[in-house]
């Protein structure tokens, strides 16, 4: 199967970037254009059930992203490859860095999901339970973990390219895979930078989730709070997100 992907530069450093729950290929905001052509090469690419791949039947589950992962890098060549993970993408590219340590030179994620998951009480079951089939539950979402700041017209346009790019059976059942996730013990000794990158105004996955769970469960993680951002770094502050992650990537 190919895996269709956008590849954005030509350098040395390869990089395979894994996007989040509302996210898709080509909705990493201003993050592309950003990309230093000349160091890296970064494959973005849609998950089974998003985008281009609307239509790739799939069972939505972190094994088989990471197999998309490696499948990917070997259609590009890469044998090796550093992981760009935004939200669920962050438990994604651990469990690929589980899978295949060797591979993976080195990590970075954006508002994370750890690789324990993110346990849902009742209500927010009923919320991201729901998101699936309702677009107000969406919104919601991304209203609160941007610290309920940014204008409608933007959350607006951010529940738009969801809706437009996903599949409900998809929404739903990588809720199921990045929200129950559990395999903290399958981690590999770190041997790679890794880096969690969040923003100040995340309530969910922000600089306490991340020291509670990546800085703890990967050995020498480093942690950056970017000022003025929530869960979209890649939108709302996408030049200190772009530093972020080149002061940990650049070979």
């Amino acid at each position: 199967m190919t895996i269709d992907h956008t590849l954005v530069g030509t350098g040395a450093t390869k990089v395979i970037a894994v996007h989040g729950w509302f996210g898709g290929e080509d909705g990493w905001g201003l993050l592309p254009e950003l990309i230093d052509t000349e160091a890296y090469s970064v494959a973005f690419f849609d998950l089974r059930g998003y985008g281009r791949r609307k239509d790739v039947a799939g069972e939505y589950t972190l094994e088989e992203v990471a197999a998309d992962v490696f499948a990917l890098a070997d259609e590009l060549g890469w044998r090796e490859f550093a992981l760009v993970g935004h939200s669920m993408g962050g438990a994604m590219v651990l469990r690929a860095f589980a899978d295949d340590p060797e591979r993976i030179t080195g990590i970075v994620g954006i508002s994370p999901v750890p690789a324990s998951g993110v346990p849902l009480d009742e209500d927010g079951q009923a919320l991201f339970g729901g998101a699936a089939a309702e677009l107000g539950n969406r919104r919601a979402i991304i209203d609160f973990t941007t610290g309920n700041r940014q204008p409608a017209s933007w959350l607006d346009a951010m529940v738009a390219y969801s809706a437009q790019h996903s599949r409900p059976e998809a929404v739903a059942g990588y809720l199921t895979a990045w929200s129950g996730a559990d395999f903290v013990a399958d981690l590999p000794g770190v041997h790679v930078p890794v880096h969690a990158i969040v923003g100040e105004h995340d309530p969910a996955l922000g600089e306490g989730t991340m020291r509670a769970t990546w800085l703890e469960q990967l050995p020498g993680c480093e942690l950056t709070v970017i000022p003025n951002a929530g869960h979209y770094a890649m939108f709302e502050a996408p030049v200190s997100l772009i530093g972020a992650i080149d002061a940990t990537l650049r070979a």
